[in-house]
């Protein structure tokens, strides 16, 4: 399968809530675990990945630190000012390794996927790599 979250496939990381010149949002897509994407506290964070075509998405991979309760959405226009919601789940808290998560979307005609951090189990949490399977 195609991993569609890929800056090298086209993917971009087109708004991040925070940044740090150290870990730019960019690293999400990089397909690196030692890169990643660090928000500057406070909740909710958010990411939103754009794709170069309309996709269809049956999972999406998240390699994490801290994160302890995520929603993901879809957008199916260029603008990705609609969303709609596809998942909502809460992360097991991990020690001194990264969180792993698979989770199930099966959406059609996507063009973007915002990610909201709801709440994290520390001020700051990390994303290492967002892989999306279509």
């Amino acid at each position: 399968m195609l991993d569609a979250a890929l800056s090298s496939y086209g993917a971009q990381v087109v708004l991040a809530t925070s940044s740090d010149e150290n870990h730019p949002p960019e690293n999400i897509i990089d397909g690196k675990t030692e890169t990643f994407w660090i928000s500057t506290g406070m909740f909710p964070q958010e990411f939103i990945i754009r794709f170069p075509d309309n996709m269809k998405i049956f999972t999406v991979s998240i390699h994490s630190y801290n994160i302890k309760r995520l929603r993901i959405e879809k957008g199916t226009s260029d603008d990705a000012d609609k969303f709609e919601a596809v998942a909502d789940t809460e992360f097991e808290h991990t020690e001194n390794s990264l969180q792993a998560n698979d989770i199930s979307v099966n959406v059609s005609n996507t063009t973007h996927l915002r990610f909201l951090i709801l709440s994290g189990y520390d001020h700051f949490v990390s994303v290492h790599k967002v892989s999306v399977q279509s």
